[in-house]
């Protein structure tokens, strides 16, 4: 028999499979995003029916198969479960996963997508900043760590660290004021704006969602955060189409 592993993750999606089963998508921080069957998990009497449902965090055994593992227990520490009654703090939580999905791949190093992922479902359910600034953050900083961030600190020009002006899309980054005219796309953006960027891709996932910005700065931060994952990513997000839908 193949040996037990424990693994510390979040149950990103589940599906029922056959009569009884599930099958779970975990991001995990031993092994990154991992698929799990749990046999059994429907029948109202098992123990895996609370803890295979979006959100469940905490240590989950497993045994490793050939092609997949086998979920058989697991100790949940989170369940968010103050998203069961926010319909649009869940939306929101729902696209964070979804989006966690397509970064993530198994055996890939994904603890710093595990922790941002944590954190950002945490500031959901404080509501201490809203949403939508939480979403920017959550999007731009896990654009970071898989390493797409655009290019805040420097002219992409020329290098310049003085009197970044202009974002580029085409360029993917900062422009100076001597270079910006270089570009079409050119968008000029509130010190603040670049400000909140720049503190976002440098600061750790702990003091992320410790701060507010004004409406304008939040304006900007969403048409540049809209282009830049239109740009860089070849997927529609489901979650995010309900989302979009919800917050009309």
């Amino acid at each position: 028999m193949n040996q037990a592993v424990t693994v510390t993750g979040m149950i990103l999606s589940a599906a029922p499979v056959g009569d009884y089963d599930k099958r779970v998508v975990i991001l995990t921080k031993e092994r990154g995003k991992i698929s799990a069957f749990a046999r059994g998990a429907r029948r109202p009497n098992s123990s895996l029916v609370g803890v295979t449902t979006p959100f469940a965090f905490g240590e989950m055994t497993l045994y490793e198969g050939k092609s997949s593992y086998n979920l058989v227990q697991a100790d949940i520490s989170n369940y968010f479960s103050e998203l069961r009654t926010d319909m649009e703090g869940a939306y929101y939580g729902f696209y964070f996963m979804e989006f966690a999905d397509y970064y993530t791949k198994e055996n890939n190093d994904e603890r710093e997508m595990l922790k941002l992922l944590y954190q950002s479902l945490r500031a959901l359910v404080r509501k201490t900043i809203p949403y939508e600034l939480i979403r920017y953050i959550f999007e731009l900083k896990s654009i970071s760590i898989n390493g797409e961030a655009p290019e805040v600190f420097a002219c992409v020009s020329c290098g310049s660290t003085e009197e970044l002006e202009v974002f580029s899309e085409s360029g993917q980054g900062m422009l100076c004021s001597e270079c910006c005219h270089e570009v079409k796309d050119g968008k000029r953006l509130h010190p603040s704006t670049i400000y909140a960027m720049q503190y976002i891709i440098s600061s750790s996932i702990e003091k992320l969602y410790t701060f507010t910005v004004s409406a304008q700065v939040q304006k900007e931060l969403k048409q540049l955060m809209k282009q830049y994952i239109r740009h860089h990513i070849d997927k529609n997000f489901k979650s995010l189409e309900v989302l979009e839908v919800c917050i009309r």
